[in-house]
């Protein structure tokens, strides 16, 4: 058993790991050694070979088709800020050393083991996706297309179920981007290589010869919004699964805040300038926590997962810098499925307001951007986790009301900084309608300006937040600096419903 267990380590590999630590990455070994705690990995299906038997000698298979290309078991992560029990989660790395990280018979039936157990025992899942697909040289077990397997549809199930993080290194095409797309998170170093068919699927299909460096760049993937987290390596990809799990693994006991001070300046007093709102997110939360996903994708909007005295929270925040704020359909999109996201795994939402309102324009229109937009709607009003309100300036029309889960009464509550701002459309738009017969009546030129400028400051004191929080359409009006403190009472007085039917959205 010693000697059988010894032919799939990697120290009696030296070859295979030699060749993978050339291309400048790590075995699957190595990353689970990683990602779990010392000593708490429990490996399941280790003794596996390749169904090759009919073609291949079992002394060749031993040597050459260890575990079948997968590692698969259970480990540890982050147990000693959340404990074991909390930390338990399945992990299953395909094996790139072993015939290309392929799928096999076996490793199938390995997966599907895997995903029996994480669904019955409620365990966190992660993939590391690495490989090529379907492998067509299993020659033991009669299949003809092999379409009848439950990895894919057991993988699906998890969806909302349990937190699924897929990593994806080097090569992942075919069944194993599948997988890798089924996942909440995408993690993604910058030479992954990220396709639904590989070279030799295009090829094959009469569409060309690609290299497959041409087939899903990162570059290509991180915009488009396939990854969540865009990482420089194999390390960094393993360290950022184990902190997006740790949201999922309760509250933690240790935790250090920012000086609130700082709120105060995020938001300048000229309401015409522009500034980053990021500034506002890692200003509120525990230092260290704030993790940033999509970032390439959907720039309107900031989507994150961090702490606030230690409580897991999801941040959604409008970006000023993009659009003035404004919200197109990508944005739209990226915020309904975040919330999806924290919805589907007991994760309160806070949100930080400042938009003009939703994009408009032919163009726009093009986007269809009725129904993206209004994704943010549909999914607030199924919301089981509370949701907080935060204003820092523009509150505007049916997409403040968006970003306020649908109105601002329906958060558990909506507060506003001094700076905010609100209307049912933005201050000059609603001038220019609303005053258009008195401006026209002036000649164009000083004069009329000045009666717009007059209008406009007018409109703004009427929506300035003091006026809005006395006529009791926001709860309150508070010092920037005390926002982290409203958010945490807030989080302590505030219940997660019920759970109902839920997934996670795979867009």
């Amino acid at each position: 058993m010693i000697d059988r267990h010894a032919f799939t380590l990697d120290a009696n590999r030296p070859a295979a790991v030699a060749k993978r630590h050339a291309l400048g990455q790590r075995t699957a070994r190595e990353n689970i050694a990683d990602l779990c705690d010392a000593g708490s990995f429990i490996e399941y299906g280790q003794l596996a070979v390749a169904a090759q038997a009919r073609r291949r000698s079992m002394e060749d298979l031993i040597a050459n088709t260890p575990a079948d290309g997968m590692v698969t078991g259970i480990g540890a992560v982050n147990g000693a800020q959340c404990g074991e029990e909390k930390a338990r989660t399945v992990v299953m790395a395909y094996d790139a050393t072993v015939l290309a990280g392929t799928q096999g018979a076996r490793n199938h039936a390995k997966t599907d083991r895997m995903l029996g157990i994480a669904l019955d025992q409620q365990l966190p899942v992660v993939v590391l996706a690495e490989g090529g697909g379907g492998r067509p040289g299993d020659t033991d077990i009669p299949v003809v297309a092999g379409l009848h397997v439950h990895t894919f549809a057991s993988h699906a199930a998890l969806s909302g179920q349990v937190p699924v993080v897929g990593i994806a290194a080097g090569r992942c095409f075919a069944g194993n981007a599948a997988l890798l797309g089924c996942c909440d998170a995408i993690i993604a170093t910058r030479a992954s290589n990220i396709g639904m068919g590989g070279p030799a699927m295009i090829e094959g299909g009469g569409l060309g010869v690609f290299k497959p460096e041409q087939i899903g760049p990162s570059a290509v993937q991180h915009a488009n919004g396939v990854i969540d987290l865009l990482v420089e390596n194999e390390q960094e990809a393993v360290h950022a699964a184990r902190h997006y799990l740790s949201f999922f693994q309760g509250r933690f006991s240790q935790w250090t805040a920012p000086d609130q001070r700082t709120l105060r300046a995020v938001v300048p007093e000229n309401r015409l300038r522009v500034y980053d709102t990021r500034a506002a997110m890692a200003g509120l939360v525990d230092e260290g926590s704030l993790l940033m996903l999509r970032t390439g994708f959907g720039a309107g909007i900031h989507t994150a997962l961090a702490r606030i005295e230690g409580r897991p929270v999801g941040l959604i925040a409008n970006n000023p810098l993009h659009l003035g704020g404004a919200i197109d359909a990508p944005a739209a999109d990226k915020a309904a499925r975040f919330m999806q996201l924290c919805n589907a795994h007991g994760l309160p939402l806070v949100s930080l307001i400042d938009t003009p309102g939703f994009m408009v324009g032919p163009e726009v229109e093009q986007t269809a951007q009725v129904r993206h937009v209004s994704r943010l709607f549909v999914t607030a009003a199924h919301l089981r986790v509370p949701f907080f309100g935060v204003v820092l300036r523009k509150g505007y029309g049916l997409g403040a009301m968006g970003m306020a889960a649908g109105g601002f009464h329906a958060p558990v509550f909506t507060i506003a900084w001094p700076t905010g701002e609100f209307g049912a459309m933005g201050l000059e738009g609603a001038v220019r309608l609303g005053f258009r017969k008195e401006l026209e009546a002036l000649p164009e030129g000083a004069e009329r300006d000045a009666l717009f400028q007059k209008l406009v400051a007018k409109s703004y004191a009427n929506g300035e937040a003091m006026h809005m929080a006395a006529t009791l359409e926001i709860d309150a009006v508070i010092d920037p600096a005390e926002t982290r403190a409203w958010l945490a009472r807030g989080l302590a007085s505030a219940r997660v419903g019920a759970l109902g039917a839920r997934f996670v959205d795979t867009w």
